[in-house]
């Protein structure tokens, strides 16, 4: 009995589309099911599109994660769809422009991230100046008391610094930099008229006026392989690059050929062009400090993140405001 009123509880509850699994939800699921019943297309033995087609008529919203494409195909099997929640800061798995067609919302993670993925930032520039992981690796191999001192590393303070991508990230990374006393300029889609650093329209320009460049811009047509082998080759040989984006917002290929022949410094990668796959001479460099994509993640953004998802489920099913609604500019 007990379970047959749950059952009908469930059943009164708004349905939620998730296409794949979503680690936010997975960490505490109970929080979401009290709230919102999914249908899981992962779990079904029909084929997705089939899935989608018996079940579409009813979804109004989709949860998902950052790694889940939306493309069109999905979308157009939604009729009803009103809501996309994402739990990505970045939208570039989603068909915006079907989206704009349709008229369909989308929320992302809003700042939920910005300043955990700021202090990852900080945290691999001075990896990479400092050598902090290649020391680590030197003296766990004994190789301290037989060849002596580690060769120095670069100080952080007065360096300068181009951000690429002024956004909530960005603009996190920049009050973190001025605390070190760097100087900062930037690169945006357009000049950000409430703010005072020098702003650089093109990318080419940035990178030849710069000691390090930190990519924190989002992943679309227009910024795919934004830094290409022309602007590393102008950050120069003792130039560093911290990427906390999109993998393909650098044209993985010839930052490799750049890192082996010496015509940039170093990296700090947090993403890559082909994940969880990376070249192997980016693993057998010493100069280049390596993360699996956890930029974002600490408990503490998690807890975050689940009440923004929760917040703007709830706020769309109530025909209110989403919290965190992504607005074409």
């Amino acid at each position: 009995m007990v379970n047959n009123e749950e059952e009908a509880k469930q059943q009164q509850l708004p349905e939620v589309l998730q296409l794949r699994p979503v680690r936010a939800i997975a960490i505490t699921e109970d929080r979401f099911t009290k709230k919102f019943r999914f249908l899981k297309a992962w779990e079904s033995s029909m084929p997705t599109e089939l899935f989608l087609t018996t079940h579409g008529q009813s979804v109004r919203a989709i949860l998902c994660s950052g790694i889940t494409p939306v493309p069109a195909n999905i979308l157009r099997c939604l009729p009803s769809l009103g809501c996309i929640v994402t739990t990505s800061a970045g939208l570039n798995h989603i068909d915006l422009g079907e989206c704009r067609r349709r008229g369909i919302a989308i929320a992302n993670a809003g700042d939920c991230f910005s300043e955990d993925v700021a202090d990852y930032a900080i945290g691999l520039l001075l990896d990479v100046l400092r050598r902090i992981s290649a020391a680590n690796r030197y003296v766990r191999q004994g190789l301290w008391p037989t060849k002596g001192d580690y060769p120095l590393g670069s100080r952080l303070r007065g360096k300068s610094l181009g951000i690429v991508g002024l956004g909530r990230i960005g603009s996190e990374v920049a009050k973190r930099l001025v605390a070190f006393g760097c100087s900062i300029s930037y690169n945006s889609r357009k000049k950000k008229p409430s703010v005072a650093f020098p702003y650089c329209s093109d990318v080419l320009d940035l990178a030849a006026n710069s000691d390090v460049l930190i990519i924190c811009c989002a992943l679309n047509k227009e910024t795919y392989h934004i830094i290409n082998k022309d602007v590393l080759l102008a950050l120069g040989e003792k130039g560093v690059i911290v990427n906390v984006g999109r993998g393909a917002l650098i044209d993985e290929k010839e930052l490799v050929q750049c890192l082996v022949k010496g015509e940039i410094g170093g990296a700090g990668l947090d993403v890559f062009e082909n994940e969880p796959h990376l070249p192997k001479e980016l693993r057998d460099l010493d100069n280049v400090v390596l993360s699996p994509h956890k930029a974002v993640f600490t408990e503490e953004s998690d807890s975050s993140l689940q009440d923004l998802l929760i917040a703007n489920l709830e706020a769309f099913f109530s025909n209110k405001p989403l919290l965190s609604e992504v607005k074409d500019e």
